[in-house]
């Protein structure tokens, strides 16, 4: 439960400022000339429960600060650059406990669709689109015989959901989900294991965008 703390004094905070001005995006055109968007928020990433076939490993969830940025080729239609601004860092877990860390950092580029009119004051979207991993920082020791545990960057698809609440014709407040479905290879002592991690992790962030 305290995990979740940073995102929820987050969303509290999203939803507050909205509340005060969301009478403004009823007042007319909110952003419908405006091509460009971006966003600056923080998410909750959760890998898969089970990266690795048999060998009985779990890595935490963390917390990051996001930014996108989206081109709208249309009104409905838009080209978004997703990504962490920072590191996600993970402990990794074994039967025994803990056994190391791993950092992760994706960066994505997706297409969506905003449904409704751009002066609607929620308008949820959906995205699909492609992403990469990149992974650092593992201090994981061993897979049983002392050898040092890294693992190559992930590549694979991502989902994406989410609703934007239009605060003015130039600001607006947005909640998402994301599911990464990508792999990625195991090596020891900078040697491939012929063994796959499944990161499929997902997310949930809170932020804050701003047209132009």
């Amino acid at each position: 439960m305290k995990a979740f703390l940073p995102l929820g004094v987050a969303v509290v905070s999203v939803l507050a400022t909205a509340s005060a001005f969301a009478q403004d995006a009823a007042s007319g055109d909110a952003g419908a000339d405006r091509r460009f968007a971006v966003v600056g928020g923080v998410a909750v990433l959760q890998p898969d429960s089970d990266p690795i076939d048999g060998a009985r490993l779990d890595f935490d969830g963390g917390f990051a600060p996001t930014l996108s940025a989206s081109w709208y080729a249309t009104p409905n239609i838009a080209v978004e650059l997703w990504g962490a601004a920072d590191k996600f860092e993970h402990r990794v877990r074994g039967d025994a406990g803990k056994i190391g860390n791993v950092d992760s950092r994706p960066v994505a580029l997706s297409g969506q669709y905003h449904f409704g009119a751009p002066d609607r004051i929620f308008r949820p979207f959906v995205g699909l689109g492609y992403y990469e991993a990149n992974f650092d920082g593992e201090t994981v020791d061993s897979l049983g015989n002392g050898g040092h545990v890294g693992i190559d960057t992930a590549k694979g698809a991502i989902g994406s959901v989410g609703v934007d609440m239009n605060i003015s014709p130039s600001w607006f407040a947005r909640a998402d989900a994301r599911y990464l479905h990508g792999r990625s290879d195991l090596t020891e002592n900078g040697a491939g294991t012929g063994e796959e991690v499944k990161y499929d992790p997902w997310t949930v962030g809170v932020g804050i965008g701003a047209r132009f």
